[in-house]
């Protein structure tokens, strides 16, 4: 059993607010009871010039991509490096350091957004008659365009 609760004390196992994903009022449950499972975001149009960085691959080999996309015959005068969550500095660091390496060749141009991204709740107990609930949070994303300016 757990100790009883002191006010003011944080604890690992509070009560979070959940939406059911058919009702519209909150209800209190308790994490211990559920399971949480983070569904993949919504990514953007995959095109052969967007580059989405995550913290999972190392760092050197999401800059080579970029900077092959941007060197190699492809044709592509312009990339876009798309980074969610915790992958933001690494985004910006990427677009930064293949700016630096082409000695200001390249441009940079940045948009932020908000994302809005789903969980699910599953029961830790199958015989148990509650049903799976699902949870909306939002995170920020950022968008970032590297490209050759126009020669005039």
């Amino acid at each position: 059993m757990s100790e009883p609760r002191k006010p003011g004390m944080s604890s690992l196992h509070a009560v979070a607010p959940v939406q059911p994903s058919d009702s519209p009022c909150a209800v209190d449950i308790d994490p211990v009871e559920y399971t949480l499972r983070k569904r993949l975001p919504r990514k953007l149009p995959k095109r052969r010039n967007d580059v989405y960085v995550n913290m999972k691959t190392d760092f050197r080999a999401q800059l080579a991509r970029c900077q092959k996309l941007l060197d190699g015959g492809s044709g592509h005068r312009e990339i876009c490096v798309h980074g969610l969550g915790l992958a933001i500095n690494r985004a910006i660091n990427i677009a930064l350091q293949l700016q630096a390496s082409s000695q200001g060749a390249l441009q940079l141009a940045a948009n932020t957004s908000t994302v809005e991204l789903v969980d699910d709740l599953e029961p830790e107990d199958p015989d148990e008659v509650a049903e799976p609930l699902t949870r909306t949070r939002n995170n920020s994303a950022i968008h970032i365009k590297v490209f050759y300016p126009d020669p005039k």
